[in-house]
């Protein structure tokens, strides 16, 4: 379960257990959990502590008070007693309710006061700690300046509290990614989609520069990146097929140069995979895969960023993917194995997902507990689905091949009947743009229960999120 523990909080159970061993304990309870906290006064359950008006020395002698020291055990294994381990049940149970997929410090102090009969929430009680207003607090530190200035930087938090540093990284498969960083993108994306509501400005990418790449025309991937750039005070170049013609004018490798002598970001929406590959190995600074005939991951995380937000657990969710074994779906199966989730996806014979991503995503999955299954019948993949995803039958470059496709995938309709085998509360995603009574009907994809539309959205804030954590 520790893989969803952010750093800072993964130190303050390893504090919990020196706490343990120090007091000749082996087991690590409640209050062990508190004195761990105390040492992490920088986390957001420190800052909670200190907004209250409470030091950590006042909670340490308050906590002493009720222990009685012993033989040091440090070295000893320690167990979690009942307590504790119902502390951090209700710490996952709080991030859940607050949109986040990753336990933080904030999470493990409200499982502590939740826990209200064991010996830390008695103790924070009686300090004056209540359950609501802890949570208030939480979300004033994590909207507030004390979390992210307005200033030309990346808060420090981002770095810390979220486990992962991306500085200077490339994006060009979900593989690329740890879940950590998955984590983080989907925390800071949250963030970033908050305050877009609201007067906070978050210009961290001022005075850079990302160079865009397309060799295929796009509507959301040109607005969400350049939009996003201008939103975190960057500024975006559009370079059309024509400015470059990468390979045919000059090298790929002589652009890439070229482009980070100048650029702080590269993002590249291509043909063939091995362009974005030839970028980066040339480049030093960081390139973004805004699509390629290989993968399409920004979309994919934008899709399970918006998955996160209607359904919450991704451990507990199943996407049907009905349609091509194409880009799209290689990401999206990489990714669900990545989080945990239940991927099926149903194709004709002949257009499985490449062998290598489905290889490379059951490997991930053993590690996750996720579920891959690749069928034909697309009411085999919709049965019990959360959510039911299609594309395009013939991809951009592959419009000579419309004709036979077509006929391929003629069963493969995503319309009112074939959602009715999903979960009734089901939801409907298509990434765009879409043939309309061609893989979807017009009934689903305007239906309430289709959020192709929050998906588009999503694009803006999680590629925001991506550009600031690679290039912060």
């Amino acid at each position: 379960m520790w893989h969803r523990f952010t750093e800072r909080a993964k130190r303050v159970v390893f504090f919990a257990q020196e706490e343990a061993a120090g007091l000749g304990d082996n087991y690590v309870s409640t209050e062990h959990l508190l004195l761990g906290i105390t040492r992490e006064p920088e986390s957001t359950a420190g800052r909670i502590l200190q907004r209250a008006g409470l030091s950590m020395d006042m909670i340490r002698s308050e906590v002493e008070k009720h222990l009685t020291p012993g033989e040091d055990r440090l070295g000893h294994d320690m167990q979690l007693t009942p307590r504790a381990k119902r502390a951090i049940d209700l710490a996952y149970d709080e991030a859940r309710s607050l949109m986040k997929n990753y336990i933080g410090t904030e999470h493990l102090m409200l499982g502590l006061v939740r826990e209200g009969e064991c010996l830390a929430g008695q103790i924070l009680k009686k300090m004056g700690l209540e359950l609501d207003r802890v949570r208030e607090m939480v979300v004033e530190i994590r909207n507030s300046e004390e979390i992210g200035e307005k200033s030309m930087r990346i808060p420090r938090t981002w770095k810390t509290d979220t486990g992962t540093q991306m500085a200077g990284k490339d994006l060009l498969e979900i593989s690329y990614l740890t879940r950590d960083e998955i984590d983080a993108i989907f925390e800071l994306a949250s963030r970033l989609k908050i305050d877009a509501k609201t007067t906070r400005d978050w210009r961290v990418l001022a005075g850079k520069t990302m160079a865009m790449i397309f060799e295929k025309p796009s509507l959301r991937t040109r607005v969400s990146f350049e939009a996003g750039m201008t939103q975190l005070g960057g500024h975006a170049i559009y370079l059309a097929p024509s400015d470059i013609q990468l390979g045919k004018r000059e090298s790929i490798a002589d652009a890439a140069r070229t482009l980070d002598r100048m650029c702080d970001i590269i993002m590249a929406r291509v043909f063939a995979h091995e362009t974005v590959v030839e970028l980066a190995k040339h480049a030093q600074v960081p390139v973004i895969n805004g699509l390629s005939d290989l993968e399409h991951p920004c979309q994919a995380l934008a899709d399970f960023f918006t998955i996160l937000e209607k359904k919450g657990d991704l451990k507990k969710v199943k996407v049907a993917f009905v349609g091509d074994g194409n880009n799209v779906a290689h990401s999206l199966m990489l990714l669900a194995s990545k989080v945990g989730a239940h991927f099926a996806i149903a194709c004709p014979n002949g257009y499985d997902p490449l062998e290598k991503i489905a290889c490379a995503s059951e490997s991930f999955a053993k590690e996750t507990d996720a579920k891959i299954d690749i069928v034909r019948d697309p009411v085999d993949a919709v049965k019990d689905a959360d959510v039911v995803y299609t594309d395009v039958w013939a991809s951009m470059g592959q419009e000579h091949e419309a004709e036979e496709r077509a006929k391929a995938f003629a069963t493969y309709q995503v319309n009112s009947d074939l959602m009715s085998k999903a979960k009734p509360n089901a939801i409907f995603m298509h990434c765009l743009p879409a043939h309309r009574g061609s893989e979807v009907t017009d009934e689903v994809i305007d239906s309430t229960q289709s959020v192709v539309f929050d998906q588009a959205e999503n694009r803006l804030h999680v590629q925001k999120a991506v550009m600031a954590l690679v290039a912060g």
